[in-house]
């Protein structure tokens, strides 16, 4: 890193996050041991690759290109197919010739104590770039996963999608069972170029004690699409997330999707913004979100600044036991002929609806189930049909839990 960059990380080591729990980074450990590197998939522990299948990274699957990081070691990384380049971070810090241009560019190393912590201690993460016109049918998988207690797990991601290129990313991240506590700390900047499409898609399984920040940043040229897929059913300490997506070329479009589920003691802070920049630039937020215990602070938020943008925002949510469901719709617009709307709504399992389904056959407990499972069944467009089925069968997972 420049030296620049480290003392504006120094300065910024004890600033807070503007939203949300703030958390000790003190109590974490920042150096772990290294696991062993494996040239092929088939050596992942049996344990380890069912954590990974449970965030949706199939360790038997012929992924166009897997990234899988174990606490601090990256113990795979590999592509199998042409133009499309995988690697550590540190790895690319080297190796790409470009990287001054993306790298902290998105995010600025001295938002809060968060980032900061990744500029000045680093523990890898991953580069992903699609070259010019090269499409991916199923998704690139990268896996970031905690194995050993009190870990920090401080990683930098870079994904770039470049000209007329079309690339799925699934990012799983998880924790050992075991786990009493961690940290991950994430800093994503994302790059979709000129007529190019990114989908990604992430589930996270964290565990009840650990707690996750992520920081964010997508930029999209002319023509560009960007879709986000965000999940999190399981239960975790507490998660503040908060991605600005900014469409800075005409007609970019950018849709962003999430599911969550908290959990009781669980503090959910999510949500996502989006700065529609250029003319005929398109946005939609949609988020689910259930209460079965603990706290979700639901954020999206519309930022219009040129003429003829259409964008909206969807926030529902589901009280099914005593807890908080806290929805912050947000829009602006700064010039004439912007059209944003919102809809934000919370509530509880209708009676009538569970009356309904009894009425057909159903006894009361199936009934509640059909219908928590159909209000987190969210259109999510571009996932393979092995993801989309991994998710339903997540989500039937979770109604156990829940109830």
């Amino acid at each position: 890193m420049h030296e620049l960059l480290n003392q504006k990380a120094e300065q910024a080591v004890e600033k807070k996050a503007a939203l949300g729990k703030d958390i000790n980074l003190n109590q974490f450990v920042h150096s772990s041991d290294e696991h062993q590197y494996l040239d092929q998939l088939s050596q992942v522990e049996s344990t380890d690759a069912n954590r990974f299948l449970d965030v949706g990274i199939d360790t038997n699957n012929e992924s166009p290109a897997t990234f899988i990081q174990k606490d601090h070691s990256v113990i795979h990384c590999h592509s199998h197919q042409k133009g499309i380049d995988i690697m550590k971070y540190s790895q690319a810090l080297k190796d790409i010739d470009d990287i001054d241009q993306y790298a902290w560019k998105g995010v600025a190393v001295d938002t809060d104590k968060y980032t900061a912590k990744v500029g000045l201690t680093p523990h890898d993460g991953y580069f992903i770039r699609s070259q010019a016109g090269v499409k991916t049918e199923q998704p690139v998988q990268s896996c970031l996963h905690i194995a050993n207690d009190s870990i920090s797990q401080n990683v930098h991601n870079l994904v770039i999608a470049e000209e007329d290129s079309d690339l799925k990313v699934i990012t799983g991240c998880s924790t050992a069972p075991h786990l009493n506590t961690g940290l991950h700390i994430g800093v994503s900047e994302f790059y979709v170029k000129k007529n190019a499409c990114l989908t990604f898609t992430m589930i996270h399984d964290w565990g009840k004690n650990v707690d996750v920040r992520p920081r964010t940043t997508v930029y999209v040229e002319e023509g560009g699409i960007f879709i986000s897929n965000y999940i999190c059913l399981r239960p975790a300490g507490s998660l503040q997330m908060y991605p600005t997506t900014i469409l800075k070329g005409k007609g970019a479009i950018a849709r962003m999707n999430s599911v969550i589920v908290s959990h009781p003691e669980s503090h959910i802070d999510i949500g996502g913004k989006v700065i529609l920049q250029a003319p005929k630039s398109r946005a939609e937020i949609i988020s689910r979100a259930i209460v079965s215990g603990g706290t979700i602070i639901a954020r999206g938020s519309l930022v219009g600044k040129s003429t003829d943008i259409r964008a909206h925002l969807e926030c529902k949510g589901l009280i099914l036991n005593d807890g908080l469901m806290h929805a912050i719709p947000e829009i602006e617009g700064y010039v004439p002929g912007v059209e944003m709307s919102h809809e934000a709504a919370v509530g509880k399992i209708d009676p009538e609806e569970i009356e309904y389904l009894m009425a057909r056959g159903l006894d009361e407990e199936t009934a509640v189930s059909t219908i928590v499972r159909g209000f987190l069944n969210i259109d999510i467009k571009g996932l393979p049909k092995t993801l989309k089925k991994r998710i339903d069968s997540l989500v039937q997972e979770t109604e156990k839990d829940m109830f």
